[in-house]
């Protein structure tokens, strides 16, 4: 074999291997009928999963969520003090109205908020509520993602147009994210899955992609 052809066909080999052990680590986790990328990818930054539950409704399954951020943490308020990206990613698991959805969100951000709290945050809380009433309704499936990005602020993407809304304060953004981790979160359940100290937290997540499912 000529030396430049032996040389190229090392060099390639390389370069395989290399991209098979960079992407070793990803898999896709499954909850119900939704599939979670981990890590996700925000700002040019791979976040692994926290964690990730189903929102249930008298006793139907409304959506799956999960929790990203560059580091493990336990605690909303080891969460917000955390540096860097991170992110809420929603998948619907059933056909929500859009203004429905909207009206259960602001609920949550009044149960965790004080009244001169949620006042300073409505600018960036409309903006939100008119991302989610673009759509009339949420179709199972249809997914949005809530991210922090230092550089630029909360950068929300509306679920059916893609339009994407950013939201400078980063009070803002806590008070949406204490939706689900707040004192009183929408579901407690989903709370504790997603800060990863619920007792069975791992076999919420189900098998990884390519897992065995025992």
């Amino acid at each position: 074999m000529h030396p430049w052809v032996r040389f190229l066909a090392q060099a390639a080999s390389c370069a395989l291997l290399v991209l098979a052990t960079g992407s070793a680590g990803a898999r896709t986790v499954t909850l119900d009928a939704a599939r979670f990328p981990d890590p996700a990818v925000v700002d040019g930054v791979p976040l692994p999963m926290n964690g990730a539950g189903i929102r249930t409704r008298l006793m139907f399954k409304v959506y799956a969520a999960a929790l990203y951020a560059q580091t493990r943490f336990d605690s909303t308020e080891a969460f917000h003090k955390m540096p860097g990206p991170k992110r809420i990613h929603v998948i619907m698991l059933r056909d929500v109205p859009g203004d429905e959805l909207g009206k259960l969100f602001t609920r949550g951000l009044e149960a965790n908020m004080d009244r001169a709290s949620f006042a300073r945050v409505i600018p960036g809380i409309l903006k939100a509520s008119e991302l989610l009433s673009e759509c009339h309704t949420l179709k199972a499936g249809t997914g949005f993602s809530m991210d922090w990005v230092p550089s630029r602020g909360a950068v929300l993407t509306a679920p059916c147009t893609q339009r994407v809304e950013v939201i400078k304060e980063q009070e803002a953004f806590t008070a949406l994210l204490n939706i689900w981790l707040g004192a009183k979160p929408a579901d407690q359940d989903l709370k504790a899955r997603l800060l990863g100290t619920a007792p069975e937290s791992a076999r919420n997540l189900g098998p990884a992609s390519g897992e065995s499912a025992n």
